[in-house]
């Protein structure tokens, strides 16, 4: 292959004229989902409708991560317009424990019930630009052929290879008719679109050789607004709030608790260093992996598990932190390139992150960061041991400007340029 992905640095400074075009958004994560792919695929409506263009989302009541709806709303359809978005929501499958098989059937269930609308709106209302997102790609075929029968562009935004995750972190067995049956529909599907977009360089890489045609696809990394994550400054309201003295050692996590997240790695330090009285391990977030991990780890005087917290009490929630916590399961480690990571480089606070030497999340952060081995609890107390004895001051630096590559502004910018180009 001679050419390669289209990169956000190489992207025009405008937006490419999106205003007054017809955009369909069509995904199963939306907000208010407040974390993952429904939070960054709500931005880029928010974003498309303040550039003028006529957008409309097609996708689900809000799960995310916990599989269950959120209050308010309704397992069922239902239509709703917020901030000059108009929402289908549509129903699917959902039970408690998501594991397994059950995490397929979900995405097959919003590819179902999804359809009928999809079509409606396309045929009906001919948007001139179609945008799937990734998880998942079940409901892709249908969309862009009814795109291609009213002439409009298809882009796909990846936000997770969700084929080659299922099989890498165990979601499903790798029974070889299935993996093959997976990998030959991913790879028709993905050729019938005229864009692709990603995350991260590594997965640029694995979709243009899936495709067979890297020009095909564009990196626009997970951004992070900056105007709402900062460095305070100041302690933290948080610790006041949770009983936490000042002279404490904060380690946070805060995100989704899954498969992918090597969580258990990192709680398996915090009982390596039990003993350290002024180490504390935060774990905030919601995920299909929490109830085991608190019945394993939840009695321990140095651990916390809490709920996410509101977004707007989202920056002081982050500037509790010592030491920000990026544990990564070994076989997602060039899947996905974390989306939390920009809010923790934009608090300022140090960060500890499990990946191997080569990966894009051990590349992408350089010596910004402390690196240790996934799964390698030894490893980790030890590095967290040392980060509580002082921050090297020479990596403040290179942290924000780091977040300031993955600006909201600028990757909003760049998506607009990927989708229109």
């Amino acid at each position: 292959m001679t050419s390669q992905p289209w990169t956000a640095e190489k992207a025009d400074t405008d937006d490419r004229s999106i205003a007054g075009k017809k955009v369909l958004l069509y995904g199963m994560n939306f907000a208010p989902e407040i974390t993952g792919v429904g939070k960054y695929t709500g931005e880029i409506a928010d974003y498309l409708t303040g550039q003028k263009a006529n957008v409309t989302v097609v996708t689900t009541p809000p799960h995310y991560p916990g599989w269950s709806v959120r209050d308010g709303y309704k397992n069922n359809y239902s239509t709703e317009r917020k901030g000059g978005v108009k929402i289908f929501r549509v129903p699917l499958f959902l039970k408690e424990n998501m594991g397994g098989i059950w995490r397929l059937i979900a995405p097959v269930s919003f590819a179902a019930t999804s359809a009928p609308v999809v079509l409606y709106n396309i045929l009906r209302h001919r948007p001139q630009i179609v945008i799937c997102v990734e998880p998942t790609l079940f409901a892709a075929p249908l969309a862009i052929l009814a795109a291609k029968a009213v002439g409009a562009r298809t882009v796909l935004h990846v936000q997770d290879l969700e084929v080659d995750a299922a099989f890498a972190v165990g979601h499903i067995k790798s029974l070889n008719f299935l993996k093959q049956a997976a990998y030959a529909f991913e790879k028709y599907t993905l050729k019938g679109f005229d864009r692709i977009i990603t995350i991260s360089e590594r997965m640029a890489e694995k979709l243009a050789q899936k495709t067979g045609k890297p020009s095909q696809v564009a990196i626009v990394r997970n951004w992070v607004d900056l105007e709402h994550i900062y460095p305070l400054g100041r302690s933290s309201a948080y610790r006041r709030e949770l009983g936490y003295a000042d002279d404490d050692f904060i380690v946070l996590y805060s995100g989704n608790i899954g498969a992918k997240q090597g969580l258990d790695t990192l709680l398996e330090a915090a009982v390596r260093i039990e003993s350290q009285k002024k180490i504390k391990f935060v774990i905030a977030g919601e995920g299909p992996a929490k109830r085991a991990l608190v019945e394993k780890y939840g009695t321990m005087t140095n651990v916390s598990f809490l709920p996410f917290q509101p977004y707007e009490k989202f920056n002081e929630f982050m500037n509790l932190a010592n030491l920000h916590a990026l544990p990564q399961d070994r076989g997602a480690a060039d899947l996905v390139l974390p989306s939390k990571l920009g809010g923790m480089l934009a608090s300022g606070a140090p960060v500890v992150v499990t990946a191997d030497e080569g990966t894009e999340l051990a590349n992408f952060l350089g010596d910004s960061a402390i690196i240790t081995p996934p799964g390698d609890a030894d490893a980790l107390s030890k590095a967290i041991v040392n980060a509580s004895k002082g921050d090297r001051e020479e990596w403040k630096d290179r942290r924000a400007d780091l977040s300031r590559k993955l600006s909201k502004q600028d990757g909003c910018i760049s998506f607009i340029n990927a989708v229109t180009g």
